[in-house]
């Protein structure tokens, strides 16, 4: 992931999009962010600087609002990075509308939903695991399939193993697409991102690029990776969920969904980690297709 996408998400997607003051009348950036000065919203300008100085050391953009209004930025607001990774919990906001509609549970075995699960390659099939895949095992990297966003062998067996997959992002983006009936990108432009003010020109999501490029004659995304976006599109998604899904009194996303998501599993935490040494005590704070904080590795961060 290239160090600007990481600055990106850091800056204006997970951690910055602060929460107002008691009593603080909620804002919606909508159709652009109001600015307020950074004394008027409780925060320390030369702190500011700092977390700017710090970001800048990678280059890029960067923005920080605090209950709605944007209080600081820096570089430019509207380039477009390539987020990686960052898609699974942009794109999976898709799961949070399934969850919403009925159509699925977490606990539900994919291959109710998409009976082609996993397949190619044969010895998928072979394992006698496919049929033990859930839904939250594709979103937490405990479905087994090895790391590539391809069609890729399971390594081990389902719930027993924290592994960092792309594959499993990707089975879960097809189940999507196969249950919604359509493209996941047309999906969230109309229920998610246009509610939010995002466009076309802030907001891109290329074609599969490791799989055949339609499913059931439907146009196939990843959530493994593929959204480009600017700082602006990122603090919007990160200020709905902070907002709990609701979007100036609409509910995108199902209420407590939010929530959901950066709370890890408790079938998950405490799981053994695959190549433990890039992904430190992952099982303990990965939530449903987020990075959370949940065990505290990062003191003195939310």
């Amino acid at each position: 992931m290239k160090i600007t996408s990481v600055l990106a998400a850091l800056c204006a997607f997970i951690g910055l999009v602060l929460r107002p003051a008691d009593g603080t009348a909620e804002v919606w950036p909508t159709n652009g962010w109001d600015s307020r000065a950074p004394a008027e919203m409780g925060l320390d300008v030369a702190k500011l600087r700092e977390a700017r100085d710090y970001a800048l050391t990678g280059g890029g953009s960067g923005m920080i609002a605090r209950g709605g209004y944007l209080v600081y930025s820096w570089g430019s607001q509207d380039t477009i990075y390539d987020l990686k990774s960052s898609t699974k919990s942009i794109g999976g906001s898709a799961l949070g509308l399934a969850v919403g509609d009925n159509f699925l549970q977490l606990t539900d075995f994919a291959q109710q939903h998409l009976p082609s699960l996993g397949l190619p390659p044969d010895s998928n099939a072979a394992t006698g695991w496919l049929d033990d895949i859930t839904v939250a095992a594709l979103a937490t990297h405990t479905a087994g399939f090895d790391r590539d966003g391809g069609y890729e062998a399971l390594v081990f067996e389902p719930g027993t193993t924290w592994s960092y997959s792309d594959a499993g992002a990707n089975w879960l983006a097809d189940m999507l697409t196969v249950t919604f009936g359509q493209d996941l990108r047309s999906l969230l432009f109309a229920r998610v991102f246009s509610h939010l003010g995002i466009t076309s020109a802030d907001l891109t999501w290329r074609l599969n690029s490791y799989r055949d490029r339609t499913i059931n004659g439907i146009t196939r995304r990843e959530l493994g990776s593929g959204i480009s976006a600017n700082v602006d599109a990122m603090g919007r998604i990160g200020y709905l969920y902070l907002r709990d899904g609701n979007w100036n009194g609409l509910p995108i996303l199902p209420p407590g969904y939010a929530t959901q998501v950066r709370s890890p599993l408790r079938e998950v935490v405490g799981l053994p980690v695959h190549l433990e040494e890039n992904y430190p005590n992952a099982s303990d704070h990965y939530g449903v297709l987020w990075w959370t904080n949940a065990d505290g590795t990062l003191p003195d961060v939310p």
